[in-house]
């Protein structure tokens, strides 16, 4: 009965976790990719072309976050994490960019398969966003993720609650100012 109620509480904190960092990530890729959405608006209104697709941030912040927590809990890009930091965040960073486009080629074709089209109409749709509009795409996400990626290894490595400290607690301030004296 002890065990049960251990398991139970362990799923719970786990699940608790998950879903903090499941927002977590959909935050700052919601800030970045709403960051770009600003700029492409900018860029277009100089040629007369409104653009106003706000959600669609919102929209793939959410689906990436998912499919970076798909990929972690498949053990995705923990081949270098005995390594120097530097090696794990650029290999993870461009192996989740690479995730990420796979993810989104396979839920396309889902897409397509389920609303009962056939493989040219699937084909077009890919062909009509145009190969440079995804490698810009997939380009943008991997810098992106390069941050992102940095702070979740230092995470790994030093501890997220000292991590969460260091940039949040007023005593990592004065800590860092007495240090630098």
């Amino acid at each position: 009965m002890k065990d049960e109620a251990a398991t139970h509480t362990s799923f719970k904190q786990r699940a608790l976790e998950e879903f903090k960092a499941f927002w977590i990530i959909t935050l700052y890729l919601f800030v970045f990719l709403g960051a770009f959405t600003v700029y492409r608006r900018l860029i277009l209104a100089e040629f007369g072309v409104t653009y106003l697709h706000y959600g669609f941030a919102l929209v793939e912040a959410l689906i990436i976050a998912k499919v970076i927590l798909v990929g972690k809990v498949f053990g995705l890009g923990t081949r270098f994490e005995r390594g120097p930091l530097m090696l794990s965040v650029v290999y993870k960073s461009i192996l989740f960019g690479v995730f990420v486009l796979v993810f989104g080629i396979l839920e396309h074709v889902v897409e397509g398969l389920v609303h009962k089209k056939d493989w040219a109409s699937i084909l077009h749709s890919f062909t009509e966003l145009g190969m440079y509009e995804i490698i810009a795409r997939v380009i943008m996400l991997i810098v992106a993720f390069i941050p992102f990626f940095a702070f979740w290894e230092l995470g790994r490595v030093i501890g997220m609650n000292k991590l969460s400290a260091l940039f949040f607690s007023r005593e990592a301030a004065t800590y860092s100012s007495q240090s630098a004296d």
